[in-house]
């Protein structure tokens, strides 16, 4: 199986090498790879990092660190449209409300930090009540 997968994952790498020499947008795509490693490590990982020291007293900063993560990668995911400047010449191109969109998946972020850190402590709670038990 590992076999068949490594083989099929190596296919489906050349037929994208073979489309993007193709289409010419190789320099394009050489430079925006180039701007996301240059904005992680200068950016998104630094911050993380600081974030990182800032809270190591306090309990919940595994939980905490994990939801800056996914809120920098998305971030990073959507600032390109959402900086995009003016509208598009093709009004399908861009058609969602980007910032709105963020701002909702910011929050969901929040929430499901707050329900998974909810769950760890009443997992918690319940062994030891278990524990105390016995």
């Amino acid at each position: 199986m590992r076999i068949v997968t490594g083989t099929l994952g190596v296919a489906l790498m050349a037929i994208g090498a073979v489309l993007l020499l193709a289409g010419g947008q190789a320099v394009d795509v050489a430079l925006w790879l180039a701007g996301a490693i240059v904005l992680h490590d200068g950016l998104v990982a630094p911050l993380v990092l600081a974030v990182g020291l800032l809270l190591a007293s306090v309990p919940a900063r595994g939980t905490v660190r994990g939801a800056l993560v996914v809120a920098g990668s998305l971030t990073v995911i959507a600032l390109p449209p959402m900086l995009r400047p003016g509208a598009p010449a093709n009004a399908s191109a861009l058609p969602l409300d980007y910032v709105r969109n963020w701002l909702i998946l910011m929050g969901a972020v929040v929430v499901l930090t707050g329900v998974l850190r909810g769950g760890v402590l009443l997992v918690r709670r319940v062994s030891r009540r278990r524990v105390a038990e016995r």
